[in-house]
C-alpha cells in the first residue's frame, strides 16, 4: 500500500479548478441553449491545469487531476440548461431567481455525487466499461506530467492548440457580431409538395463538438437531420392545408414552425424509444453492479478500513447517507415553499410527499444507468435528454393520480411549472452522475484517492451552481427563447431540450399532446434499432445511434449540420494523424483544438450576450448594412469559416514534427 505524502487535494488547486469552471461553465450554457449540446470540459481543463501548476513547487500529477475534476462536475452541470429555462417559456418565470436556481443545482447535483459514491466500486473498479473520456483525459495528464522530453513537448503543443482554437472561434464570433461576416448560411425551397430549409449554422464550435463526437455519431445526426428535414418538415407542411398563403419571404418561417409543431415531437419519439431500448440493455449490468456495490460495501464494514488501499478509500457509506438525507429533505422544503404560493395549496402533502420520493427513488436509478452510460458510450454521447423526457412524462403522470378531478383550465400550468423543478433536481442529479464515475476513473488511472475526488466533484457542483443562474438570466434579457411569451426576439436561443421537455409536460398534464406524432417517432426510432443492430453485425465498430438519430430529428438543422462537418473532418484529420510520428498525440491535439473551438465561441457568445442585454439592440456591434450581411457577408463568411478550419488543422497536425 503507498502512503506516502503528496499534494492531492489542496487549495490551491480547487481555486484553480473554480476559475477554470467559472469559464467553461459560462461557455457550456450559452453554446447549449444556443445549439442543444453541451461539450466534456476535463481534458482542456487538465491542459490549463498542467500548464499553470508546472512553475508551482511540489504539484503532482494528483493535484492536476482535482483541478479537472472540479471543472468537470460544474461544466457537466450546465446541463440543467435542459430543464430550467422551460419555466420561462411556459410563462411561469420571467426570469431565473438566482436562490431558487442555486439550490435545485446543488441539491440535485450533491446527490448526484453521493448516490455515484456506492457504484465506483462495480461499475469502475471491478468493470471494464471502456470509460472513453475518463482514459483520454488520465492518458493526457501522464504525458502532460512528465517533467522533461515529450511530456513536456506535447503539454506545451496540447495549451497552444486549445488557446489557437479559443482565439480563432472568439475573434470569428466578434466577426460574426459586427455582421461583417455572416454567421450562418439558409436557404428555404419547396419540396415534395410541402417546404423545407436547411440553416449551415458557420459555428467553430459545433465544428468541435462534431469533431469530439466522432464519425458514427455525426453520421447518426446527419441521418435524423435527413429524416426530419427531407421527409418530417415537407410532409407536414404539405398536409397543413396552408401552403396557398406560403411565399419566399414567409417560407422560412413556415417550415420552422412545422418543425416545431409537428417534426420535433416525431423526435422525441424516437428519442424515448431508443432510451427505453437502451435502459432495456443495461438492467442486468446495472443490477450486477450494484450486488457488487453492496457485497463489497459488506466486506469493507467487517475490515479495517485504514488497511484498504488508498485507491479504495472512499467517503465513508455513514457520510454519504447523511448528506443524501440533507439533501433530500430540503428538496421537500424547496417544493412545499412553491405550493405553499401558488393555486396547488390545497394538494400539498400529496404533491411534496410524491415530489419527494420520486425525487429520491429516480435520481438513484439514474445515477446508475448514467454511470453505465457513461461508461459505455462516454459522458458526451450519454441520453441525458432522453432520460429528462422520460422523467418529466413520469413525474407528471405520477402527480395526475393523486389529482383526479382537478380542474386543469385554472391549476394546469402550476401543477406544470411543480413537474418541472421536480424534474429539474432529478435532472441535476442525472447530469452529475453521467460525469462523476468517469471522472472517477481518471482517478483510477492516475492513483488518485477516491474520497479527495469526490470532496473536489462536491466543490465544482457549488461552483457551477453559483455561476449557472446569472448567465441564465443574463442570456434571457438580451436573447429570450424560442416559443417564449412575450415580444418577438431577433435572435432567440433555441433551448431545443428546454422547449421539448416543457412541452411534454404541459401535453401530458394537460391531455393535449398529439400522442399519434410520438408514436410515428417511435415507430421510427424502432427501425433505427433494428439498422442498428445489423450495421453493427455487419461492419464491426460502426454504428447508427438510435439516440443521436432522435437528436438529428427534433434539433433544428441550425445545430445538427455543422455537427456532422465537424465529425467528417475530425474523422479525415485522425486518418492522417495516424501516418504522422505520433499518431495518438497528434490525434489528441485535434481533440484540444476542437475543445479550444467550443471554449472561445461560448465565452464571447456570452459577452456579446451581454452587450445585447444592456444595449437593448439586437446587433450592438453591427457594422454593415442588412442589404451587405444578407449577401455578401454570407459568401464572405462561408470561404473565411472553411480556410481557418483549413488553416488549423494542417497547423496542428504538424505540430509535433
Amino acid at each position: 500500500m503507498t502512503t506516502e505524502a503528496r499534494a492531492e487535494l489542496t487549495l490551491r488547486g480547487l481555486i484553480l479548478g473554480v476559475l477554470i469552471t467559472v469559464l467553461f461553465t459560462a461557455a457550456n450554457v450559452y453554446f447549449g441553449l444556443k445549439a442543444g449540446l453541451t461539450f466534456a470540459t476535463s481534458i482542456p481543463a487538465a491542459v490549463i491545469s498542467m500548464a499553470l501548476l508546472r512553475a508551482v513547487r511540489g504539484s503532482t500529477l494528483q493535484e492536476n487531476n482535482i483541478v479537472q475534476t472540479v471543472a468537470s462536475a460544474a461544466g457537466t452541470l450546465s446541463s440543467i440548461i435542459f430543464v430550467l429555462p422551460g419555466l420561462v417559456m411556459i410563462g411561469w418565470w420571467q426570469g431565473f431567481p438566482y436562490w431558487t436556481c442555486f439550490v435545485i443545482c446543488v441539491l440535485g447535483g450533491v446527490l448526484g455525487v453521493m448516490y455515484s459514491i456506492p457504484l465506483r466500486r462495480a461499475l469502475v473498479s471491478q468493470s471494464d466499461l471502456p470509460y472513453p473520456e475518463g482514459v483520454a483525459c488520465a492518458e493526457v495528464l501522464k504525458v502532460g506530467s512528465g517533467a522533461h522530453g515529450t511530456g513536456v513537448e506535447e503539454t506545451r503543443a496540447g495549451l497552444k492548440a486549445l488557446l489557437w482554437g479559443s482565439l480563432v472561434s472568439g475573434a470569428f464570433s466578434v466577426l460574426t457580431a459586427t455582421r461583417v461576416l455572416a454567421s450562418d448560411v439558409v436557404r428555404s425551397f419547396r419540396l415534395g409538395g410541402g417546404v423545407t430549409l436547411f440553416d449551415l449554422f458557420l459555428s467553430f464550435a459545433l465544428f468541435g463538438v462534431g469533431h469530439l463526437v466522432g464519425l458514427w455519431v455525426g453520421v447518426a445526426m446527419g441521418v435524423g437531420a435527413l429524416i426530419g428535414w427531407l421527409w418530417g418538415v415537407p410532409h407536414f407542411s404539405a398536409l397543413s392545408g396552408d401552403l396557398a398563403s406560403v411565399t419566399d419571404a414567409n417560407m422560412g418561417a413556415f417550415a420552422l414552425a412545422t418543425w416545431s409543431h409537428k417534426v420535433r415531437y416525431v423526435g422525441a419519439g424516437a428519442i424515448g424509444v431508443s432510451a427505453i431500448w437502451t435502459l432495456g440493455k443495461l438492467v442486468r449490468p446495472v443490477w450486477a453492479g450494484l450486488r457488487s456495490a453492496v457485497v463489497a460495501s459488506r466486506a469493507r464494514a467487517a475490515g479495517n478500513a485504514q488497511l484498504l488501499p488508498r485507491t479504495e478509500q472512499d467517503i465513508p457509506i455513514g457520510i454519504v447517507g447523511l448528506v443524501s438525507i440533507l439533501c433530500i429533505l430540503p428538496a421537500g422544503v424547496l417544493l412545499g415553499r412553491f405550493l405553499s404560493s401558488s393555486v396547488l395549496a390545497a394538494h400539498l402533502g400529496w404533491l411534496v410527499v410524491s415530489g419527494v420520493l420520486y425525487i429520491a427513488v429516480m435520481s438513484f436509478l439514474l445515477s446508475a444507468v448514467c454511470g453505465y452510460m457513461a461508461g459505455l458510450i462516454g459522458s458526451s454521447n450519454s441520453p441525458l435528454s432522453g432520460l429528462g423526457i422520460l422523467a418529466v412524462i413520469g413525474y407528471g403522470l405520477l402527480a395526475l393520480l393523486g389529482l383526479q378531478g382537478l380542474d386543469m383550465a385554472q391549476a394546469g400550468p402550476a401543477l406544470v411549472a411543480y413537474a418541472l423543478i421536480v424534474t429539474a433536481v432529478v435532472f441535476a442529479n442525472a447530469a452529475i452522475a453521467n460525469n462523476n464515475l468517469q471522472d472517477l476513473k481518471t482517478g483510477q488511472l492516475v492513483d488518485a484517492t477516491p474520497w479527495k475526488q469526490q470532496v473536489a466533484l462536491v466543490v465544482g457542483v457549488v461552483a457551477g451552481a453559483a455561476i449557472i443562474p446569472p448567465i441564465l438570466d443574463v442570456l434571457n434579457k438580451a436573447y429570450g427563447f424560442v416559443g417564449s411569451p412575450g415580444p418577438v426576439r431577433a435572435q432567440p436561443l433555441a433551448a431545443p431540450q428546454a422547449g421539448l421537455i416543457s412541452a411534454l409536460a404541459q401535453g401530458v398534464i394537460t391531455h393535449n399532446v398529439d400522442w399519434s406524432l410520438i408514436l410515428q417517432g417511435a415507430g421510427i426510432g424502432a427501425l433505427i434499432i433494428v439498422a442498428d443492430i445489423v450495421l453493427r453485425r455487419l461492419k464491426p465498430g460502426a454504428h447508427l445511434s438510435p439516440l443521436a438519430v432522435g437528436l438529428g430529428i427534433y434539433l433544428p438543422t441550425q445545430s445538427t449540420l455543422m455537427v456532422v462537418v465537424g465529425a467528417v473532418a475530425g474523422f479525415l484529420y485522425d486518418r492522417r494523424a495516424e501516418r504522422s510520428a505520433r499518431p495518438e498525440a497528434t490525434k489528441q491535439l485535434g481533440v484540444l483544438l476542437a475543445s479550444g473551438l467550443l471554449v472561445g465561441e461560448g465565452l464571447l457568445g456570452v459577452l456579446i450576450a451581454a452587450l445585447v442585454a444592456f444595449s437593448g439592440k439586437d446587433f450592438p456591434l453591427s457594422l454593415v448594412s442588412d442589404e451587405f450581411a444578407a449577401g455578401p457577408a454570407v459568401w464572405l463568411g462561408a470561404g473565411v469559416f472553411a480556410l481557418v478550419v483549413y488553416l488549423l488543422y494542417r497547423r496542428t497536425g504538424r505540430a509535433l514534427r
